[in-house]
């Protein structure tokens, strides 16, 4: 079906996960749970069709057309040009003594409803129709086959006149999924609403195949929007591997030079021993190389990371001024991990930026919103994305633990790392001190030894190495040769 022209879904990155689009002349089943979007999925695909100058026709038997219409004006979606078929009761139904003498009503009903549905679609000829929902035809059926038969005689008639067809059914959670409309779908589309926030998954596309697992979705004020998963291996970027610098010459020294590009780093370390600002030291050196480095900030806001790295000499404002340096403040429970993805993506591309920093983990995991499972999955194909394209990758991660370095990350994701650097407190001769040491790094070699260092008005700065100290790493740190430790102070 290369050569095929596939008609839009009119929902932004909806049509990825069609492998394009839809099949014209084909029906789409469109299942949820109440509340999901199925309607005004429904709702987007008519107005794509009517701004593509395409004839519409909304099928409908639970809302009036006046709230059809007024419902989707409020989300910014024009139905003024649809035709509608409405196939719900009048409002006197309920007050009125409807019977019919000596005939079944499903057949009445039936026969009322096919012929309502076929003299509209034969003086319309429309290129888009929307059922919703399809099961307002099963309710006057007298039996399964016979909807069966119905809805292949209805699928078989638009896909004659080459109406693309989207119909939606509702579930329930104790009510089985619908195998016959399902089995007589050409593509069926499911939308989820849960713990983990909204979600989205393609199970079944006849003929032309989707993009499976499940993905992001939100609906917003101004309509629907799909958000699909990234894949790594989609994205490639040839690029020169050479060192990047923190621009402090003791830091460079303890990572055997600097960090290799393309490469991700996780900053591990307790709070408020310094993980960050050790961070923005390598934006500071970036952004001054023309490297356009990125801070996505899901722990503080911009004007409190400016303010804390200025009183530690890093020149933030300049940065951010110039234009050298992106800070991009991000509210974990307000988008899914694939939109976070979508917008590093679209910042990473528009700036053409080599360096990245997520601060920090903890808030990236919130994102996932119930699905923490996820998180290693979710973080390896966003990570794994930026180094494929030549970003250095810096990741927060706080530990809980003050002293020692009891794990290398707080949620056992070190497999996403390439290089891992502790950042510790330690109580030496009753003084709480700072060290930091690497016990990981994928490419190339780096100090074996661990660095005590400060943080002050000054910057960063490391001591040499602190030969002869061990126990750190279980959280009690001793000095072999206590003459070595005197001389150290």
């Amino acid at each position: 079906m290369s050569d095929l022209q596939l008609v839009p879904s009119g929902v932004p990155g909806l049509d990825e996960l069609l492998d394009g689009g839809l099949v014209p002349g084909r029906l789409y089943l469109v299942r949820g749970s109440p509340g999901t979007g199925k309607t005004l999925l429904g709702m987007e695909f008519l107005s794509a069709g009517l701004n593509d100058g395409e004839t519409v026709l909304f099928i409908h038997g639970e809302e009036s057309q006046a709230d059809i219409t007024a419902n989707a004006a409020e989300l910014g979606i024009d139905l003024s040009d649809a035709a509608f078929l409405d196939l719900g009761p009048e409002s006197d139904f309920f007050t009125g003594d409807q019977s019919y003498d000596l005939v079944n009503p499903q057949d009445v009903e039936a026969t009322q409803f096919i012929d309502d549905i076929r003299d509209a679609i034969e003086d319309l000829d429309p290129d888009r129709v929307c059922i919703d929902p399809i099961t307002q035809l099963r309710y006057v059926e007298s039996s399964d086959y016979q909807f069966r038969k119905r809805i292949i005689a209805l699928a078989r008639f638009l896909k004659d006149r080459g109406s693309t067809v989207i119909a939606t059914r509702t579930e329930y959670e104790n009510n089985a999924t619908d195998d016959d409309i399902a089995s007589l779908s050409d593509g069926i589309i499911e939308l989820q609403r849960g713990d983990a926030g909204r979600r989205i998954r393609v199970p079944k596309h006849r003929g032309i195949g989707q993009k499976d697992g499940t993905h992001g979705l939100e609906i917003r004020d101004d309509g629907i929007e799909v958000y699909p998963s990234i894949i790594p291996e989609n994205h490639q970027r040839e690029f020169e591997v050479e060192l990047v610098s923190s621009g402090v010459d003791e830091l460079d020294a303890l990572l055997g030079g600097g960090i290799e590009r393309g490469t991700s780093t996780f900053v591990s370390g307790p709070t408020g021993v310094g993980k960050t600002t050790t961070c923005t030291q390598f934006l500071r050196e970036a952004a001054e190389n023309g490297d356009n480095p990125i801070a996505y900030l899901f722990e503080e806001s911009p004007e409190t990371f400016t303010y804390r790295s200025e009183a530690f000499d890093i020149p933030v404002s300049d940065l951010r001024e110039s234009g050298d340096l992106y800070l991009e403040p991000i509210e974990p429970l307000d988008l899914s991990p694939e939109e976070f993805a979508r917008d590093v993506q679209r910042h990473v591309e528009e700036r053409d930026s080599n360096v990245v920093l997520i601060d920090g983990v903890e808030g990236y995991k919130m994102s996932l919103q119930g699905n923490e499972g996820a998180l290693g999955a979710k973080l390896h194909a966003l990570v794994r994305y930026l180094t494929n394209l030549g970003v250095t990758v810096l990741l927060v991660d706080e530990i809980k633990e003050v002293t020692g370095v009891p794990r290398p990350t707080s949620a056992n994701v070190s497999y996403v790392a390439d290089n891992i650097m502790f950042l510790s407190y330690v109580e030496m001769g009753g003084e709480l001190r700072r060290v930091m040491g690497v016990l990981k790094k994928r490419v190339g070699d780096f100090e074996h030894t661990l660095r005590e260092f400060s943080i002050s008005e000054r910057g960063i700065e490391l001591g040499e190495p602190l030969h002869g100290l061990q126990g750190v790493l279980n959280g009690s740190p001793t000095w072999v040769d206590r003459d070595e430790y005197a001389s150290s102070r």
